[in-house]
């Protein structure tokens, strides 16, 4: 299983990365989950302690690695730089493991966008086809509101695209605007999560803005998540058993295909 999950910034990306991610670790599948957002929050989602985040320093940011692998100066642009560099050995040397599950941050290019012809960017590209096309355990990118990391050549390993949205307009028409790059570059399998429901008139207006085949579940608005992540708790140790049933059954659809 191969899961790429987006939406728009604050809908509830990197609860639902680290729940499915969480959850597939208990069933017994060995996870690689990929924070590829540029505002990462997944380590602290999976309930990774605030003191073992700080040590976690992006692949992005690893300037020995990109200038071994790339043989180029990072930071520097206008250079010569190998375009496929090697990367297998990566998501093993620099995941951390927590509840079962490994998590890789890439992190974001800080000068010259985040699509630039530069040492960095070609790493994270080439990383993210090589987890994606070549690897075997299960899969779980927490994205930016976007399709940035992913490329044509990427598209035939990534089994679903993920758009999570809450019920609001801009969160909607970011989820039509991502699925329509998706499409652009060869990507047909999409589903919709819907987050922060608090009632009838949520659940009515997101139901009215995508096929019924493409929405694959509604959550509600939960407290107890703000107060996991005020204590610093995994997304799961902070779920009532209700909500937690939810997030499983969205998990069984998706194994089911």
């Amino acid at each position: 299983m191969k899961l790429a999950i987006t939406g728009k910034g604050g809908v509830g990306k990197s609860t639902l990365a680290a729940a499915l991610s969480l959850l597939l670790a208990q069933r017994g599948r060995k996870v690689l989950a990929v924070d590829a957002d540029p505002d990462a929050n997944l380590a602290a989602s999976l309930g990774i302690p605030a003191d073992v985040r700080a040590k976690i320093v992006p692949i992005a940011r690893q300037v020995a690695l990109v200038e071994e692998r790339t043989g180029a100066k990072a930071g520097v642009f206008g250079q010569m730089f190998r375009m496929n560099p090697e990367v297998a050995d990566i998501a093993d040397a620099y995941a951390w493991r927590h509840h079962g599950v490994a998590l890789l941050v890439l992190g974001a290019v800080t000068r010259g966008g985040g699509g630039c012809a530069c040492p960095e960017n070609v790493l994270l590209k080439s990383l993210v086809s090589d987890v994606v096309l070549h690897r075997d355990e299960a899969l779980v990118m927490d994205m930016e509101a976007g399709i940035e990391h992913l490329g044509r050549g990427t598209t035939r390993g990534v089994d679903t695209m993920i758009i999570v949205v809450e019920p609001g307009q801009r969160s909607i028409d970011t989820a039509r605007h991502v699925k329509a790059l998706g499409m652009e570059i060869g990507l047909h399998r999409f589903r919709v999560i819907a987050n922060k429901i608090t009632g009838p008139a949520d659940e009515a207006f997101v139901r009215a803005a995508f096929p019924a085949e493409e929405l694959l579940g509604l959550l509600p608005y939960a407290e107890q998540l703000h107060s996991a992540d005020r204590e610093g708790c995994s997304v799961l140790e902070g779920m009532s058993p209700d909500l937690l049933q939810k997030f499983t059954e969205i998990l069984d659809k998706l194994e089911k295909g």
